[in-house]
Formats: C-alpha cells, sequence, structure tokens
C-alpha cells in the first residue's frame, strides 16, 4: 500500500516519473526534419525511454515537412512530425488524422530561425520581400505560414512574394547560386549560411509571434490511435519523459549530442545551436492559434474541430 501511495504522489509531482506504459514492442517508423523541434524525439530514443515502454522506433529523416501527412496516410511512417499548419490542412483535405504529441514550441528568446537574404539582395525589412524569390522549406509548413503573418503585421501583401518550396540543405546553395533572393530558414542552416558569407539575417521575424505555440506536433492516423492504444500512450510518455530531460541543464551536453546523430552537424555548429523548448502536450487553445492564423491566410476551407483532432 506504501509503494501504491508514493508512486501516486511521484506522478502529481512529475509526469516524468509515472510508471511507463508497455506497448509490447510495437514497431513505429517516425518522420522528423532536420530541425531542434524534434529534440525530445531524439532524446526519447538515445535515453532509451522509448525501449524501455516497448516501443521499437525507427526515426527516418523527412526532407520536406509537407509531405508527412502523406507518407503517415500511406503508413510509410507510424506517426510524424508535421507543423500544425500541415497537419490542419490535411485534415482540411479530408485525412482522420490526431495528434499523440507535442515536439517543440515558440519563444520569443529563440532566434534560431528567420529571414536570411542572399548576399548583395539588400534585403533589409518586410518591405522590401515585394516581388522576390523566397525559399521555404515546405508550403503551407510553420515557416511559410509564420513568416506571411509577420509579413502582413507588417503592411505588406504577401501574395506579391514569389515563394518557392526548397528543403532546409538546399538553402544555401541556391542562396549562392543567386536562384532565391531569400530563404526563411532554421539553425543549423541559417548559421551555416551566415559563417559562409553568403547570406546574412534580415530578420529574426520570429520574435513576432506569441509565446509557447507549438512549431512541430507529433500526429498518427486516428484509426492507428485507435488500433494501438497502448503504443501512442507509451510515445506520448517517453517524449514527456524526454522534455524533463531536456529541461535539466546539467544534460545539455547530451542533449546536442543526441541531436547531432539526427542531425549531422559540425560540433562547432553544434556547440552554439538554439534548442526550441520542448512542450510534450498540445492543447486545444494551442491548435486554435493556428486555425486562426491559418483562417486569417485564407488556408481553410472548413472551420475544424480542434477537440477532436487531439488523442486522449
Amino acid at each position: 500500500m506504501k509503494r501504491r501511495t508514493l508512486l501516486s504522489t511521484l506522478a502529481a509531482a512529475s509526469a516524468t516519473l509515472a510508471l511507463p506504459a508497455r506497448a509490447q514492442n510495437t514497431k513505429i517508423v517516425f518522420g522528423y526534419t532536420a530541425v531542434t523541434d524534434f529534440a525530445s524525439v531524439f532524446v526519447a530514443a538515445q535515453e532509451g525511454y522509448f525501449a524501455k515502454r516497448g516501443l521499437d522506433v525507427e526515426l527516418k529523416f523527412i526532407p520536406l515537412n509537407s509531405t508527412i501527412p502523406a507518407a503517415i496516410q500511406s503508413d510509410s511512417l507510424q506517426i510524424g512530425g508535421p507543423t500544425p499548419s500541415v497537419f490542419l490542412q490535411s485534415v482540411d483535405g479530408g485525412l482522420d488524422h490526431v495528434v499523440v504529441a507535442g515536439g517543440g514550441v515558440t519563444s520569443k528568446a529563440i532566434t534560431g530561425f528567420g529571414l536570411v537574404a542572399r548576399a548583395g539582395s539588400g534585403i533589409k525589412s518586410a518591405q522590401d520581400c515585394l516581388g522576390k524569390k523566397i525559399g521555404v522549406p515546405g508550403l503551407g509548413a510553420f515557416l511559410h505560414v509564420s513568416f506571411r503573418a509577420w509579413l502582413k503585421a507588417s503592411g505588406v501583401d504577401y501574395k506579391k512574394v514569389n515563394f518557392i518550396e526548397a528543403s532546409f540543405p538546399q538553402h544555401g546553395d541556391l542562396l549562392k547560386g543567386g536562384s532565391l533572393d531569400a530563404v526563411v530558414t532554421a539553425d543549423p542552416f541559417m548559421s551555416r549560411i551566415t559563417d559562409s558569407g553568403n547570406g546574412y539575417v534580415a530578420s529574426y521575424y520570429s520574435t513576432f509571434l506569441e509565446e509557447g505555440n507549438p512549431t512541430i506536433i507529433f500526429t498518427a492516423k486516428r484509426e492507428w490511435v485507435q488500433k494501438n492504444a497502448a503504443a501512442a500512450k507509451a510515445f506520448r510518455e517517453a517524449v514527456v519523459e524526454a522534455a524533463g530531460f531536456m529541461g535539466k541543464p546539467a544534460n545539455n551536453a547530451k542533449v546536442r549530442e543526441h541531436i547531432g546523430k539526427y542531425i549531422k552537424l559540425p560540433p562547432e555548429v553544434l556547440a552554439k545551436v538554439q534548442i526550441s523548448p520542448p512542450g510534450p502536450a498540445t492543447t486545444e487553445k494551442q491548435l486554435t492559434y493556428w486555425v486562426n492564423m491559418m483562417k486569417d491566410q485564407e488556408m481553410l476551407k472548413t472551420a475544424p474541430n480542434v477537440s477532436m483532432l487531439i488523442a486522449k
């Protein structure tokens, strides 16, 4: 009885101390892109938080975030990390997917993504983007949608900006070759571009965003979650435990080491890259924030019932 009482007390104090759910060696292929917003999954994989819950999680790199829902729908992935806008667009288009857990969240202290202009382009402000060719790592994804919101808030008609989809690893070469005038990008690619002299940061527009809203969410088909309820719960608990690990300053070097395993970075870049704060639990309020931003950009045909989009 004392043991059960102790466990109840610990669970109330910290979700990371709860007994892990077992999922009987469920195989999950998880899709990620090359950003630190996935750090909690990298940590969960490397620290054994998935394995101890009976999950066999294979991490698979996906070049473009906007392709993740289709990969989930085709069962190439069981869980993936689309941005909230990509997820909401896929649901709006008829896919029956739900949020299992959350990845990184916005923070005004993070300057790890922004508008990077080609050296010599003269781009210094939102107004300078008019008529320019700007690369984004996924049309309709987080950086594209949030950047358009910043342009609109700055009095610029984003419809007069030419957006071109290009994966993160291509950004530096496309700027250097003159194919693009600027890119909306993130570290470590942003730092590589600026360090090389091929571009410069025109705006850390990310500080315009509200604090604490998801940049990446971990989603799956509703049918898969219903059939694999224990696995979905175990995955979520592992990410919560990883977020607790990330929250301890003493683990900073380990977190960066785990990120480096999945996002190949030189040691000097890895040492200084900013890591998005983890937000393992996604709420209706957070999804509504994204719904409102997307409706303002006429990206949704319907008004989604956000309470139905989060796996219980």
